[in-house]
């Protein structure tokens, strides 16, 4: 039996992150991830400010650059009536452009930096169960990889093992709150294609995004699980081609202009959960513990911003900085509040019943829930302390960073 601070369940971008900033914060962590490194999940690709704030600070970034991440200064939006509205990135909170790397390439970045910092890193090696105490606290997790059976004991046990997290099923985590809607989804990636930057559209019942990555473009298209059934009916090429010219006309022969188009990929779709996130000997992050609909392509930027908020608690925690119970409740109570409105206004998005005034709305609303989560990290990211230090939850620790 090996000893830890803290065992992380999955080494994608929430794991990853969460294990960095605990690994630079001098905790003895591991991590467990049943894939290798720099494999392609579905993802949108896209960071936004906040997610971009992050890894600039911890001096990831820069890494991002340097592998080609091309920078987004623009966004265009296309509407139902057929107006477009291009949207200049400005510079604030030290974010200058944003960017969409390909997770080939994040994943692969994070979790080598999270080994750089002393993590101890376990590939190609699967969560079997946890390991509990008498009284129940979970006191780490049995693990089968290539080398056996291991257990391996902790302080604390991470779920950022995805939308089935076996950490959540395992400890039971009470479900907060649960959407509705639920966005199936066509994409590939089609290189040489001209975008001006992140390009979104709203058409007739039917979404649409490009996001300019490492070596090529994400072309989505996105509608309701029922309507992507019914076009699929004539195969999955004529669907991905009819929704694009329902998200916008002319859409698709944009995309056929394009070259080295990839296999077609899809996802049929879940709705949203928040879920209790942390227990005795437990917590949970990124989409595990808190997941939302894509179609707002915020979901690498929540979970960056959450690794952050949960290292920030258990370095205190830990530390005898503060109540264990107080400061894993900060978290909760933190994310869920930064959270709160992104997640009503993207239920609306992906229920795809609004017209061109709604969703000039909806989107006008997007914008301001991110601008407030933007000055939240800004705060937070600039209070004393190293500049990769993990961030401090509300309400814990104030008089130790003030």
């Amino acid at each position: 039996m090996s000893g830890y601070d803290v065992v992380v369940v999955g080494g994608r971008v929430a794991g990853a992150s969460t294990a960095l900033l605990l690994a630079r914060a001098g905790a003895r962590v591991a991590v467990v991830e049943r894939g290798e490194s720099g494999t392609d999940p579905v993802s949108t690709h896209a960071l936004m400010r906040a997610g971009v704030l992050q890894l600039s600070r911890w001096g990831v970034l820069d890494r991002l650059v340097a592998a080609g991440t091309p920078p987004v200064r623009q966004t265009v939006f296309g509407y139902p009536d057929g107006e477009r509205v291009r949207v200049s990135i400005r510079s604030s909170h030290g974010v200058e452009a944003l960017y969409a790397p390909r997770r080939t390439l994040l994943d692969r970045v994070l979790l080598g930096l999270a080994e750089d910092a002393g993590a101890d890193v376990r590939r190609r090696t699967d969560v079997i169960g946890l390991t509990r105490d008498a009284e129940g606290r979970v006191t780490g997790v049995a693990t089968r990889g290539r080398s056996g059976d291991a257990e391996l004991a902790a302080e604390i046990v991470v779920g950022a093992d995805g939308l089935r997290s076996t950490v959540a099923r395992e400890v039971g985590a009470p479900t907060l709150r649960r959407g509705t809607a639920a966005s199936a989804v066509l994409y590939r990636y089609v290189r040489d294609l001209d975008v001006a930057g992140y390009e979104w559209f709203y058409g007739d019942r039917t979404a649409a995004g490009l996001i300019p990555t490492n070596d090529a473009t994400c072309v989505f298209v996105s509608t309701t699980p029922g309507r992507l059934r019914e076009h699929r009916r004539a195969g999955r090429e004529a669907a991905y081609a009819a929704l694009l010219d329902a998200a916008s006309p002319g859409l698709g022969e944009r995309v056929r202009a394009g070259t080295g188009r990839s296999p077609m990929r899809g996802w049929r779709g879940a709705v949203g959960h928040v879920l209790q996130s942390w227990g005795p000997g437990w917590a949970l992050v990124g989409d595990a513990g808190y997941y939302k609909d894509p179609i707002t392509a915020h979901g690498i930027t929540d979970a960056l911003r959450d690794a952050d908020l949960l290292a920030g608690a258990i370095s205190l925690a830990t530390a005898g900085g503060a109540d264990a119970r107080h400061a894993m409740a900060a978290y909760q109570e933190t994310r869920d509040r930064l959270s709160r409105a992104l997640w009503d206004v993207t239920e609306e998005v992906a229920g795809y019943d609004w017209d061109a005034a709604r969703v000039r709305s909806l989107m006008r609303a997007v914008s301001a829930s991110m601008s407030d989560e933007v000055d939240h990290l800004w705060r937070l990211g600039h209070r004393n302390g190293p500049p990769e230090g993990s961030m401090v939850p509300d309400g814990v620790g104030e008089t130790s960073v003030a």
